[in-house]
């Protein structure tokens, strides 16, 4: 405790007397399973091998130590679960250390994936990020028979009572549109790897897409604290991101830590520390967020929990492949989209 509180004296005397560091790129990971480098990897190791975020910042007020380039790409881990994603972006965005004012911020952890949309192994960028948490809930066997679900939104007595919101409790977050667009038609070719284990999971599934080879898309995400899996889960998901975009969103990745993230970075942008149309976010599917058929919601949640989801190291690969197309053109030419948002020069 005193090492922290003496770190953090430290800081406020550094930050009064050095001139902080300009960072162009943010790369947010959610968890990491072990050391940064040299075993089996999390979201953040790919990043710090292959982009050589080889200087170690401590970061004692946060989650996990940071991470940074000579081309000044900053990396950080949040920690699973939007508390611990909330604190610890506010805290890196706090930090004396650091000019954050024209950074970029890319979100870039795995998801489930909803089989209607996308194959596991691909790469969904997200104009949408709903929450699934801010709800009131009636367990299902107690519901009114005319309710589709026992989830209820926030402020309201009956699922998907309109109008969908009386007030901004954190349901939603609308990202640059035309920042998401750029950085989907910048990386829509890049190649995915397939692998025979790929396409033997995918063949379990009857729809089109859900049996395509992994590809790069638009779409959006849900992000609630609760790993949930299953059909009906899914229709919900589907439900409950379209009732709070009024239907202009489509949910396609379930993830979790990403509201909490684009709260304090909401926060940090009132304040003047960072850029809000700066930020991307980047879902990459690692498992399908329902059963195939003839499979029980509860032998393929046991099937696919932790860390043995069948497309896990593929996902943790397409975050860093398509995410550092991005990360390499804002450093390249920095010294436009320094000034500009990339949307402005297609």
């Amino acid at each position: 405790m005193l090492r922290g509180l003496a770190f953090l004296a430290f800081l406020a005397v550094a930050g009064a007397q050095t001139r902080p560091i300009p960072i162009k790129v943010v790369v947010v990971a959610m968890f990491e399973s072990g050391a940064d480098t040299g075993d089996r990897p999390g979201e953040f190791q790919y990043w710090v091998e292959r982009s050589h975020l080889d200087r170690v910042l401590p970061l004692p007020q946060g989650y996990h130590d940071l991470r940074l380039s000579r081309d000044g790409v900053l990396g950080t881990v949040t920690g699973v679960g939007t508390a611990r994603a909330a604190a610890s972006i506010m805290a890196l965005g706090l930090d004396p250390r650091f000019d954050l004012t024209k950074a970029y911020w890319l979100v870039a952890g795995i998801a489930g994936i909803d089989p209607a949309d996308g194959s596991i192994g691909s790469a969904a960028w997200a104009e949408w990020v709903v929450d699934g948490d801010l709800a009131y809930e009636v367990d299902a066997r107690e519901i009114p028979k005319d309710w589709k679900t026992g989830y209820v939104p926030f402020r309201r007595t009956v699922p998907y009572e309109q109008p969908h919101r009386s007030a901004d409790a954190g349901e939603i977050y609308h990202l640059n549109p035309a920042l998401v667009d750029w950085a989907f038609r910048l990386t829509r070719d890049v190649s995915i790897p397939d692998t025979d284990a790929l396409r033997a999971e995918r063949s379990r599934y009857q729809s089109a897409t859900a049996r395509r080879p992994p590809f790069v898309l638009k779409g959006d995400t849900l992000s609630a604290s609760t790993f949930w899996h299953g059909k009906l889960l899914d229709q919900w998901a589907n439900d409950w991101v379209r009732y709070h975009s009024d239907g202009k969103a489509n949910y396609v990745t379930s993830a979790m830590e990403d509201t909490g993230t684009l709260q304090a970075l909401t926060f940090l942008a009132k304040a003047g520390r960072v850029d809000l149309n700066r930020v991307l976010v980047l879902r990459t599917a690692s498992d399908y967020d329902q059963p195939a058929p003839g499979e029980t919601a509860a032998a393929s949640l046991g099937r696919n929990s932790a860390m043995h989801y069948v497309a896990y190291l593929s996902a943790l690969d397409s975050a860093w492949r398509i995410g550092r197309v991005v990360v390499e053109e804002l450093v390249r030419h920095w010294d436009r989209y320094r000034v500009t948002p990339p949307a402005a020069h297609p």
